[in-house]
């Protein structure tokens, strides 16, 4: 009896220690996502696809890139409703975390001057998103607005997710760079070689499974899902 105590006792304090490294993983990612994407703002080589869209309505609106950021978010998620998606913790938290630690970081880091401090952030920039994508995502708690409308279409009109991400990547980049938003180096870089960044943080920062195979507050998320802003 005294055993079986004592192992139940030990299962709830390791999934409560799982709970919280998740959480401070899931929190940590969105924070260091926002400052590794303001990163590449200051570079000027060039955004990841969606801040393209982000900066090009901010340069519209004359909002800061990190409100315009959580707007849209809001907006995305709000278009859940009729795919039929279902949020998590971390679809919540993407949308209001990452603008806010984003504007932070704009508020201060100054522009670059010269080619060297800007190749520094740029490389600098995405690496760090590739290990907040690892951190965020290996926290499962759900999936970023952006990707749940990837995954909404996927399942509604049947066509590939490989297809369907590269139609709305690619038209919210046109979008952007039409509206005023940083095309450059950084962006195709950043195509390149996000997947195989994220992919070997996620490895990285990997939560173990809670015994009994509980998850808590996590929603399902696919093992090669990358988080897009």
């Amino acid at each position: 009896m005294h055993q079986s105590t004592t192992t139940t006792g030990g299962t709830i304090m390791s999934t409560r220690e799982g709970l919280a490294r998740r959480l401070v993983q899931l929190y940590a990612g969105l924070a260091l996502y926002g400052a590794s994407s303001a990163l590449l703002v200051r570079s000027g080589l060039g955004l990841e696809p969606w801040n393209v869209l982000h900066q090009g309505l901010a340069e519209l609106t004359g909002l800061s890139i990190g409100v315009v950021l959580t707007l849209v978010g809001a907006l995305v998620l709000l278009a859940w409703i009729p795919l039929r998606q279902r949020p998590g913790l971390g679809t919540v938290s993407n949308v209001v975390v990452i603008g806010m630690a984003m504007d932070a970081t704009l508020a201060l880091v100054p522009d670059a001057h010269g080619l060297t401090p800007r190749i520094t952030l740029m490389v600098s920039g995405i690496v760090l998103n590739g290990a907040a994508t690892g951190l965020y995502i290996a926290a499962r708690f759900g999936p970023g607005p952006r990707d749940g409308i990837m995954t909404g279409l996927h399942q509604l009109t049947g066509v590939s997710i490989r297809l369907v991400r590269t139609g709305i990547e690619l038209t919210v980049v046109a979008t952007g760079f039409a509206l005023g938003g940083t095309v450059g180096i950084g962006t195709l870089l950043y195509a390149l070689v996000i997947g195989p960044l994220a992919q070997f943080f996620l490895r990285l920062f990997a939560v173990p499974a809670a015994p009994g195979g509980s998850t808590a507050v996590a929603a399902g998320q696919p093992r090669g899902a990358i988080l897009r802003l």
